[in-house]
């Protein structure tokens, strides 16, 4: 799996601009989990990169919006260091409801 940190800037003055906002959130959260409100780390195959990669561009207006894929270094636990409200889920490990 490739870890990745998605941020992403989609400019909010039209209605169009909202629109797309929802979009590319929605594709963010369909492939992870929202760390901060444009800000989300992911967990994917290369194949899912691909198709996520995508589906932002084409959810994104290249001369208005920015979008940024980082990939992590794992172990995440040693190279992320979160302070403040995290509720970040280890999906990987063992779910108790």
């Amino acid at each position: 799996m490739i870890d990745l940190l998605i941020c992403y800037d989609v400019s909010t003055q039209t209605e169009a601009g909202r629109r797309r906002l929802r979009r590319v959130a929605k594709i963010c959260v369909a492939h992870g989990q929202r760390v901060q409100n444009s800000v989300f780390e992911v967990s994917v195959t290369d194949v899912q990169l691909l198709t996520l990669r995508q589906k932002l561009l084409e959810a994104m207006d290249v001369t208005e919006d920015s979008i940024r894929i980082y990939r992590l270094r794992q172990p995440r636990e040693k190279f992320v260091e979160a302070h403040g409200l995290d509720q970040y889920v280890d999906f990987s490990e063992p779910l108790i409801l």
